[in-house]
């Protein structure tokens, strides 16, 4: 659904309060700095700087705002990268207000992100992804139709954000092809297309209990220690992840297969 469109509900029609589009003003930009701030606890060194909010679009990149009246509640920034001649839009960071979290408002975001990187000729979007966070894996998996198949080692050092833990700052890398059958059925079924599944890799939810307390961080690094070594074996086997799990306890599954669309670089 588009952002501002009206929903009907019953009898009755209701207005969604809100609005997806692109940040116009520094003002705007800033508010996406401080809402960054908030969500990642940051310290000022780890902060992407207002500057780069206000040249991504210059150089062809997104700066995206989702509000509620005058009032940031989310935003996307994208960037264009290039590999082996091919352009892309790497989403470098997509930041949802704690109080608006859970109603989908991530993948709408996402999801104008695509339309509009699809209106200027993109066919892929990346961005990477830490392979512990289960709800994050499972967005971007299942419910955007993205697939990994790299792993990078301790990607941007150890970094101020409590959410980290004080772990290597391990990602997995997503390839969002915008165009292809396996996003398109998705968007249109609900659901991914059927796929043989060859092994998976587990992430107990525990995991956020554990990177959150010094005397128990062990044990979350010792998971990411034996799945970091899992996916790099899997990828090198030509294995990719197309499709996650998670229970009823709240533990998460990245499912690997063959990824057999012609799309690669």
């Amino acid at each position: 659904m588009a952002a501002g469109q009206t929903t009907g509900i019953g009898s009755g029609v209701r207005a969604d309060p809100v609005v997806i589009r692109k940040c116009a003003t520094l003002d705007e930009m800033r508010a996406c700095v401080a809402l960054q701030q908030k969500v990642w606890n940051f310290s000022e060194r780890d902060l992407i700087p207002l500057r780069i909010f206000a040249i991504a679009e210059k150089v062809g990149g997104q700066a995206i705002g989702a509000f509620q009246g005058d009032d940031l509640i989310g935003f996307a920034l994208a960037i264009p990268g290039s590999r082996n001649r091919h352009s892309y839009l790497h989403s470098q960071m997509l930041a949802v207000r704690e109080d608006s979290r859970n109603a989908g408002l991530g993948r709408r975001l996402k999801l104008f992100q695509r339309e509009e990187a699809i209106s200027r000729g993109f066919d892929l979007m990346e961005w990477t992804f830490d392979p512990l966070e289960i709800k994050n894996a499972y967005l971007n998996i299942e419910r955007l139709g993205a697939i990994a198949r790299r792993y990078n080692l301790d990607q941007y050092g150890v970094t101020s954000s409590t959410l980290q833990g004080g772990l290597p700052t391990d990602r997995l890398v997503a390839e969002w092809w915008l165009k292809s059958d396996r996003v398109g059925q998705l968007l249109n079924t609900g659901q991914l297309p059927p796929a043989k599944i060859e092994s998976n890799i587990p992430v107990p939810a525990e995991v956020y209990t554990w990177k959150a307390a010094a005397e128990t961080r062990g044990r979350a690094m010792a998971v990411q220690n034996q799945n970091r070594e899992l996916f790099i074996n899997a990828f090198k086997r030509g294995l990719a992840v197309i499709g996650y799990e998670r229970d009823p306890h709240g533990n998460g599954k990245f499912l690997l297969g063959r990824w057999e669309e012609p799309l690669s670089l």
